[in-house]
């Protein structure tokens, strides 16, 4: 077997150019395969995950999901730590570190302030959020490069600094790029971007953080989560027509809503996973983070394996087969929940407007839409992003393009494709899908991000129209494609999305209707067929990866102090071991409100680096309560109305703490940790919610904020936007132990109410000091 398994890699080498990968990890022994082609001194170390889930099931004494496998696998102690799922906080290991541009940014700033010399943990910094999709993919990568010149140089020179490895802007999406180089069975991976549990497609536990977390991480410290229930998704069944492995997802979303995961796992498992590619088993994990969930699996198998092979990574296929009874679950483990799903019953579906819960039948949504008043006519398709750009989306696109095309016809929508990767970009130039594509009236954008977070210079519509747009996209929150509130965004498969763009309304159902061609004829497209994977090699297309020196102390990172983009970080002020008291409501927030909503994307990614002038869209999305208003509110010293973070400005001036009041699910979306750092920054002491999604939750504890539920949630109505509110008990302040809120009221009444929270002792130790990484530096200077 060795020397066939050898004799394949050699001719994938020569195949896929010498730089994409070194043969020489595969000539050692077993144990010493690498995590990627890309660090091949990093190697896999199954032994250690085989040890550590035999020491826990014996602990515990029962079958274990592969969820627990993997996550229990990577304990720091798992001999003595405590496991419950829900209840307990593990101390992990992950394996590496990801991190996106506009997040890396905040990330890199924290790691340099820490003051340690190079990352712990293999870790990878990717540009894909910085480039706006306006003219074209290499117009726009051009324009982004000189625009973000400052930016680019600063994360380049840092990652060279710190030992990180540097992925250009033009390679790709960061989630695509990880499923081709870095993901593989069993890993953990976290990544400062919500969506990383894309990597769950290729079975590994990857999850989405702030950068205080992936700091920590590269800072060599146990990470911190809180152990999650675990929610099976039995699959059986087939897929097969126009049915996609997007419609698994879109279902599951409508039956677990936007915050059904959260605290949870989504472990996919049953007969019906084997008729699902790899690709698109991630596309499936990748909007799990769309239902709160801390991320989405599925067990190791021959789909996986067939990817790995055709990436490059043979022999960690190799590897996994030798150690799969830990890479799949337990026969007989429980589940906290289970949903069953037949594929071969499930249909079609599109779900939204602004949110993407709201799951409908693609048959049913034409009727649904003219009844609530929606716009049917399609003004923009959008195929792509990092939850549908592999090679077989693109394909099966393709494929309902070209039936278009030998009738005669092209799209009654604009049409953009956005390629994940460069890779897939380039294989599918070679292999004639973006001419197609290009011929149906498509546009090729970058490989990046584009108009999924905002980064679309659109000129079709004026703000204040409405309009319907329908994407193949994992999130379609209000305003949060075109910045324009009016936009009802859909989210579907890529060959709908492509079926529709060409019919140009949403009352056209692939499935049953027909179109009528060129010549007047009437037709009906058949569903589409492509192939999983390119029958040649992947075409790797323009190298775009910087290697970090092995010594990179030499390296100078530059901030310019008058720099508008990047900003070196102060430590934020410890706590003065007082109790909280009359404290001002900045908002009451009424509803949906995200981390969108939180800390805009769009034109303020430019400022990610740059905390003070990024705090200047602190709130602005938010429906203030008391007057149905976005970024308007009360200032309580003056009676004016005005900005939300003017507001903010001015009581930090006149040295006043501040509270926000929330609605359910607060800070759900976007795992920013800019929307914890900039109430921070701005003067705020505690925000106070029905319920939070579970990274901002912890975004808000690493930056020293106190997140606080109401015990009753009834307790919402109690505050108004003109009290002052009072935090009782910090000097007792523990685990488990509720604290009380003193509402006081304009006419001088009071009343208290009490306030959970799920603050452990060391994250307390984070609220006393600051702020977590004021914490890891309290730690090291006593350690030193």
């Amino acid at each position: 077997k060795v020397p066939v398994l050898i004799l394949s890699l050699f001719q994938h080498a020569l195949n896929s150019g010498v730089r994409r990968y070194h043969v020489a990890p595969v000539l050692c022994q077993r144990a010493k395969v690498a995590m990627s082609h890309f660090e091949p001194n990093e190697y896999i170390n199954y032994e250690k995950l085989e040890k550590n889930i035999n020491i826990v099931r014996k602990r515990l004494d029962r079958p274990l999901t592969l969820s627990e496998k993997i996550v229990y696998g990577h304990l720091d102690d798992p001999a003595k730590q405590e496991i419950e799922r829900g209840k307990t906080y593990l101390r992990l290991r992950p394996d590496r570190v990801a991190m996106q541009d506009a997040t890396a940014q905040m990330a890199m700033l924290q790691f340099i302030s820490s003051g340690l010399p190079k990352v712990a943990v293999p870790s990878t910094i990717h540009c894909d959020h910085l480039i706006e999709a306006q003219s074209g993919g290499e117009q726009d990568l051009r324009r982004a490069k000189d625009i973000n010149q400052e930016v680019y140089n600063f994360l380049a020179t840092a990652g060279a600094k710190y030992g990180v490895g540097f992925w250009k802007p033009g390679s790709g999406i960061i989630h695509q790029i990880i499923l081709e180089n870095y993901s593989y069975p069993g890993v953990m991976l976290i990544g400062t971007d919500s969506h990383t549990p894309n990597g769950g497609g290729l079975g590994g536990i990857c999850i989405g953080v702030g950068g205080a977390d992936a700091v920590d991480v590269m800072a060599g410290i146990p990470w911190e989560l809180k152990c999650p229930k675990v929610i099976g998704v039995k699959l059986t069944g087939k897929l097969s027509g126009w049915t996609s492995p997007k419609d698994v997802i879109l279902k599951v979303a409508g039956i677990l809503t936007v915050k059904g995961g959260t605290g949870a796992i989504i472990e996919y498992h049953g007969p019906g996973v084997d008729s699902i590619s790899c690709t698109g088993m991630a596309t499936i994990c990748n909007m799990g983070a769309e239902i709160g969930a801390t991320t989405s699996i599925f067990p190791y198998n021959e789909r996986m394996k067939k990817y790995l092979g055709k990436t490059g990574r043979a022999d960690i296929a190799a590897l996994a087969d030798e150690f799969k009874q830990h890479l799949v679950p337990d026969s007989g483990c429980q589940y906290d929940q289970v949903i069953e799903i037949n594929l071969s019953e499930l249909k079609p579906h599109i779900n939204g407007p602004f949110t993407p819960d709201l799951a409908h039948p693609v048959s049913d949504i034409g009727a649904v839409a003219e009844k609530e008043g929606w716009p049917v006519d399609i003004r923009v398709g959008l195929i792509g992003s990092c939850t549908n750009s592999s090679y077989e989306d693109m394909g099966r696109s393709a494929a309902v393009a070209k039936q278009a095309l030998a009738h005669g016809l092209k799209c009654k929508s604009k049409f953009t494709i956005t390629p994940g990767s460069e890779q897939i970009r380039a294989t599918i130039e070679r292999d004639g899908y973006a001419k197609i594509l290009r011929e149906v009236g498509g546009l090729v954008l970058a490989n990046a991000c584009g108009p999924c977070i905002g980064q679309w210079d659109r000129k079709d519509i004026k703000k204040g129209e409405k309009n319907t747009i329908v994407t193949s996209y994992n999130r379609n929150f209000t305003g949060r494609n075109d910045a324009n509130p009016e936009t009802h965004a859909f989210v579907t498969s890529p060959e709908i999305v492509t079926a529709l763009s060409i019919a140009g309304t949403l009352k056209f159902n692939p499935e049953t209707d027909y179109l009528t061609g060129a010549d007047g004829k009437k037709f009906k497209l058949e569903a589409p067929d492509a192939d999983e994977l390119p029958k040649l090699e992947f075409d790797p297309g323009q190298d775009t990866y910087q290697y970090p020196p092995k010594d990179g102390s030499g390296q100078h990172v530059d901030v310019s102090p008058t720099s508008q983009r990047l900003q070196l970080l102060e430590p934020f002020d410890k706590w003065d071991g007082k109790d909280l008291e009359d404290m001002l409501i900045l908002i009451k927030v009424k509803g949906k409100c995200t981390t969108d909503h939180i800390s805009a994307a769009g034109p303020w990614l430019k400022f990610r680096g740059h905390l003070d002038n990024i705090s200047n869209n602190l709130l602005i999305g938010a429906i203030n309560i008391e007057n149905g208003k976005a970024n308007s509110v009360r200032n309580a010293l003056t009676q004016e109305f005005g900005p939300v973070p003017d507001t903010a400005r001015y009581y930090k001036k006149m040295g006043v703490k501040w509270a926000v009041i929330g609605d359910e699910n607060y800070g759900e979306g976007s795992s920013r940790e800019h929307a914890a750092l900039e109430p921070r920054h701005l003067g705020g002491r505690v925000i106070i919610t029905k319920s939070f999604a579970r990274i901002h939750e912890t975004n808000l504890k690493k930056q020293g904020l106190l997140p606080l539920t109401f015990a009753d949630p009834a307790d919402y109505n109690k505050i108004h936007p003109v009290d002052k509110l009072s935090i009782v008990g910090l000097k007792d302040f523990a685990p488990g132990k509720p604290l009380k809120c003193i509402i006081k009221h304009p006419n001088g009444s009071q009343e208290t109410i009490m306030l959970n929270h799920t603050f452990n002792e060391s994250q307390i130790e984070w609220f006393q000091a600051g702020s977590a990484l004021n914490r890891m530096k309290e730690l090291q200077q006593k350690s030193s």
